[in-house]
């Protein structure tokens, strides 16, 4: 496999854009049970009389989870999330997760109002593919496909030829394969070789890494299974190859919460952000779900995988977005239809190739693989 490494995220001091501290410095204080009631209610009212819905991720708070659920909203990965808010008919959408999910709302819905709880809230995959920097590199690669993962920013899709999630790469990358098509990746690095290794496509990979399923550890998760021998485990593929290695499910998030819904075993090491547990515990209350480990045993976090910028997502955020119009998101029109090209290429595959979310058998559950 041949790989390209022009840019590779990495973690800044305090004054740099990208550095995580900032990111923790604005999660949203814990609330009491009051302040929690009294917030919901407010939410309610306004997403009621703005017209508006919620559309939440499975790496955000468990409050904002149940809210987008218990009015009419929709929890969701990123596939799902651009479905539902071009389809639903309502004309603001308040987006609870990152940036990039809340730029390709927009573009796919330009005239609808698109609101934040936090626009600060990124992604290090995003950060980490600047777009002058992946212009460049496209620009040495002018007979390849430029594929690139939904965690990107506008700009970054502007370029691309196809979006993908990870629900669907290994089945877009394999169509390009089968006609023929070499492919240039980006951001994620073990995203890619996951799905170069799963299709034997001729891929350049960019050099990026989501600072959550980064740090993963295998070792610590070969000591973890010998622990729990009947658990099954569930890993995204943005994980190292040493982690991918040892699960029994690789896949997205909506696969991964399957697996744990419909698969036969009690116990389930997982291996992605732990929020996502909140909505696993609500459909599968009599299974056991273990965190996969990020540090060894002398580490003072086991497992401490949580994304910073998700956890910026609050209550107090979706009422001031909605109350007061802070967070719109804002895509240049121009930019926005040429991003729009490959975000509708994939949403297009998906509809005329509905297997291409349900590929082949691993492990002991049926009808869910890797993603």
């Amino acid at each position: 496999m041949s790989t390209s490494t022009s840019y590779e995220y990495t973690r800044q001091d305090a004054t740099g854009s990208s550095c995580t501290v900032q990111a923790w410095a604005k999660v949203p204080p814990a609330l009491s049970g009051a302040q929690k009631t009294e917030l919901i209610a407010k939410a309610r009212a306004l997403l009621e009389s703005r017209n508006a819905v919620l559309v939440a991720h499975y790496y955000v708070d468990g409050d904002l989870q149940d809210l987008a659920l218990a009015t009419g909203g929709i929890v969701a990965d990123s596939l799902e999330m651009a479905r539902f808010g071009r389809d639903h008919a309502a004309q603001t959408l308040v987006v609870a997760g990152v940036r990039f999910m809340g730029e390709s709302a927009k573009i796919l819905s330009p005239e609808k109002r698109v609101l934040m709880p936090d626009l600060d809230a990124t992604c290090s995959l995003d950060l980490g593919c600047p777009p002058d920097d992946f212009a460049a590199f496209c620009d040495a690669h002018p007979d390849r496909q430029v594929v690139v993962y939904a965690n990107t920013s506008a700009a970054v899709k502007a370029r691309a030829d196809w979006m993908v999630t990870s629900s669907c790469a290994l089945a877009i990358v394999k169509h390009l394969k089968d006609s023929g098509q070499k492919v240039l990746w980006a951001p994620d690095r073990h995203l890619g070789r996951y799905v170069q290794q799963e299709t034997g496509a001729d891929m350049l990979l960019w050099n990026g890494a989501c600072i959550v399923h980064d740090e993963f550890k295998g070792t610590e998760l070969e000591l973890l299974k010998a622990q729990h021998p009947e658990a099954m485990v569930l890993v995204h593929p943005e994980s190292p190859e040493s982690v991918v290695a040892l699960a029994d499910v690789v896949g997205s998030t909506s696969q991964m919460l399957n697996a744990v819904v419909n698969g036969p075993a009690r116990e389930y090491i997982v291996a992605t952000d732990n929020l996502i547990m909140h909505r696993m515990r609500q459909l599968a209350p009599g299974k056991v779900l273990i965190e996969a480990p990020t540090a060894g045993n002398a580490a003072s976090c086991k497992s401490c995988a949580h994304c910073p910028w998700m956890a910026m997502n609050g209550l107090q955020g979706v009422v001031d977005c909605l109350e007061h119009g802070h967070g719109e998101i804002q895509v240049e029109a121009s930019l926005g239809r040429q991003a729009q090209a490959c975000i509708t290429r994939m949403l297009d595959f998906v509809k005329a190739n509905p297997s291409a979310l349900a590929p082949k058998v691993q492990g002991m559950v049926r009808g869910i693989g890797a993603a």
